[in-house]
């Protein structure tokens, strides 16, 4: 996710503004750059209070004859938010989850110097052990936003992370590269999103085993997604699920109630034990 400014995020809707092409713009266009604008201004106001990482109290044993609390069974969620970016992004989803009885949901921040994706993935395998041995959980959950999603996927098929990660939802994530804002390429980890890089070509490879179900969502007005099935985990040895999202932008994925309730539903889901095929429509 992008809060450096609006131009990039609506140089599609400008493209398609040129005359000739305006008698074709969509009504569903329009409502959703004017949510993008507007969850984009609230985001900012927002991402001061997301700057420092959260503070996370340690879960303490207890001692011989000491009454022990009932601990929640299901994983812990770990949210990981996109392209400089922070945990404020994810207010409301963790509103929503905690809503619905997730009492253990925590956000990482990376840094938004972070310029290597394998770096990040590395950072974000010690978050995942350190969460472990503090809840005393074997296995997380992960929501993962834009380029957060990348990380997260990168943890778990690259550097052995589908041992510790049961589900990872990914919002918008570039799972085989996006071309869009060519402009962007200065940043050495825009130019790890496009479909040539070499992280993206290692995501292709062989992963024979992972344990890992994938869960990702996608809009098809996500103008950061070029192209939009871009967004869609598309592996032969992945057990995948792929949810089409309607009407919204890139920013509005990770607030919106549906996606939001689509989320929570592919946290509750049981672990597959058979490949998952096909897709969802969440409108």
């Amino acid at each position: 996710m992008r809060v450096t400014g609006a131009l990039p995020l609506f140089l599609p809707l400008y493209r398609r503004l040129w005359p000739g092409r305006l008698a074709g713009l969509s009504v569903a266009l329009l409502k959703a750059t004017a949510l993008e604008a507007a969850i984009l201004a609230g985001h900012m106001l927002l991402y001061p209070t997301g700057l420092l990482q959260e503070s996370r109290a340690r879960v303490l044993p207890a001692g011989d004859g000491a009454a022990r609390l009932p601990v929640e069974s299901r994983p812990p969620v770990v949210l990981l938010h996109g392209f400089i970016d922070n945990r404020s992004v994810f207010v409301l989803l963790r509103r929503s989850l905690a809503q619905q009885g997730r009492q253990r949901v925590e956000s990482l921040n990376y840094s938004p110097l972070t310029c290597d994706v394998r770096t990040a993935a590395e950072l974000l395998g010690r978050h995942i052990e350190e969460i472990c041995e503090r809840t005393g959980s074997g296995r997380v959950d992960i929501v993962g936003h834009s380029l957060g999603g990348l990380i997260a996927r990168y943890y778990v098929q690259c550097l052995g992370g589908d041992l510790r990660v049961r589900t990872l939802v990914t919002l918008g994530t570039p799972h085989s590269g996006t071309r869009a804002v060519p402009l962007a390429n200065a940043h050495p980890i825009v130019r790890q999103m496009r479909p040539d890089s070499a992280v993206i070509e290692e995501l292709t490879r062989p992963a024979p085993g992972c344990r890992t179900r994938f869960v990702g969502f996608w809009s098809d007005l996500d103008s950061v997604m070029d192209p939009l099935d871009t967004a869609c985990v598309d592996h032969p040895d992945l057990i995948a699920q792929n949810v089409r999202v309607t009407g919204i932008g890139h920013l509005a994925l990770p607030v919106h109630p549906a996606v939001a309730a689509g989320i929570r539903d592919a946290l509750d889901a049981p672990h597959p034990a058979d490949r998952v095929t096909g897709g969802l429509t969440v409108a």
